[in-house]
């Protein structure tokens, strides 16, 4: 009888990762073992461990390939909108992407909280992503001339820092929608106004 053809290591990695969201979609990421994913799998968990490390690394990749699967979150806006404006509704999309994450699939926003709290790496490219959709909207700001900032990578970095209170996964689940929203508005219009001003 034939010997199966040796599967490719990305494949497995895939596979891994399909099994391991499935399981921590129906049972919870703590009641998920390495070994519960490896024997649903057919393979041993020594087969599991040599494509993630521990089971931290496995949870942050999953992370990443769900927030690198969110490119609406962080779509261009019409140009001819205000800054404000797009900066807003920037806002309101992540705010309103996140709230749908922690309604409809807790599982998934479970795995992004420990990213954030472990500063793993599918948390800090995440971050980066809103710092530099943020930085385009403020140079473009600066380019229609309603913004005056020395650095624009700087107050990018500061306004992710200010709008945490609305985007942070810890702090919004303990909020409802319409009292985000309403903080989402107010910050944005203070944010607005420092950016307006040429010390920022």
């Amino acid at each position: 009888m034939a010997r199966r053809p040796r599967r490719k290591a990305e494949e497995t990695r895939e596979d891994i990762l399909s099994m391991a969201e499935l399981l921590f979609r129906q049972r919870g990421f703590v009641a998920v073992s390495i070994a519960d994913i490896a024997a649903s799998l057919g393979m041993s968990p020594a087969n599991v461990f040599k494509h993630f490390r521990s089971k931290t690394a496995l949870v942050d990749a999953i992370a990443e390939r769900h927030l690198g699967d969110v490119a609406d979150r962080f779509a261009t806006f019409d140009d001819e909108l205000p800054p404000n404006e797009q900066l807003l509704r920037f806002v309101l999309r992540l705010l309103d992407s996140h709230l749908q994450d922690i309604q409809q699939n807790p599982y998934i926003f479970e795995m992004v909280l420990m990213t954030v709290q472990a500063k793993l790496e599918a948390g800090n490219r995440y971050r980066e992503r809103i710092v530099q959709k943020l930085d385009d909207i403020i140079r473009e700001g600066i380019a229609k001339g309603r913004y005056h900032c020395s650095s624009p990578e700087d107050a990018a970095n500061t306004v992710a820092d200010v709008l945490a209170s609305v985007l942070h996964p810890v702090l919004i689940a303990r909020d409802d929608k319409d009292t985000l929203v309403h903080r989402a508005r107010q910050i944005v219009i203070f944010v607005d106004a420092a950016l307006q001003n040429s010390a920022c």
